[in-house]
């Protein structure tokens, strides 16, 4: 995102909104999210995690304490004025770093992450699919990924209504499973996922 008033407003007020109309009433808070990931990661101190999609740094400041300061935590986004915000928001001794690029090509070798975060950011790419194979690209094999992102509810009406929400929107609306799938196809295990209104937590283990 690049509109300034939207950068301003998004940790504190946008993205919490947004995320609770994609979770519904009983998904988690914010403070639950970064929790979630960092469980599903399983961060430890001396990891290298990425964090796709980062905005203001949020999740990426949370991480850069959980793996320490022998580990690092690497905020990605596409957006300038969301990463001057992250920037200004952490720390300058934090094992955090920033970095403006495109999701679809990040610039990192291949097996060098720990872990990778996406939330609230797969639905709205273009081409998951190939998002996907760059993420699997930089996990280390054994490293985890978690995700958050759309999910059709299964029963009539809902599942209309959801379908013509994202036609709205632009969102892309996932099936359940789906991104379980995706998944398995590029190679990682121990698939865990948990939906909660019209969101799913999707998790697992690169195997190779």
């Amino acid at each position: 995102m690049r509109n300034e008033l939207v950068t301003s407003i998004y940790e504190d007020y946008w993205r919490p909104a947004l995320g609770r109309v994609l979770k519904g009433p009983r998904g988690p808070s914010m403070s639950g999210e970064v929790a979630l990931a960092i469980d599903r990661l399983g961060l430890a101190p001396g990891a290298t995690v990425l964090d796709v999609a980062c905005g203001t740094g949020r999740f990426t400041r949370s991480f850069g304490t959980a793996v320490g300061s022998d580990g690092l935590a690497v905020g990605l986004d596409a957006s300038r004025p969301m990463l001057d915000r992250a920037v200004a928001r952490t720390a300058p001794r934090d094992p955090v770093a920033y970095v403006r690029a495109d999701a679809m090509t990040p610039p990192f070798a291949e097996s060098t992450m720990d872990g990778l975060c996406c939330f609230a950011a797969l639905h709205m790419f273009a081409d998951p699919r190939r998002a996907l194979d760059a993420f699997t690209g930089v996990l280390k094999p054994g490293g985890r990924i978690v995700l958050l992102t759309s999910a059709l509810r299964p029963r009539l009406p809902a599942r209309i209504l959801d379908e013509l929400a994202g036609r709205l929107s632009g969102l892309r609306m996932f099936e359940r499973g789906e991104v379980g799938d995706l998944l398995l196809e590029r190679g990682f295990t121990d698939i865990v996922q948990d939906y909660t209104g019209l969101a799913q937590f999707v998790a697992g283990t690169l195997s190779r």
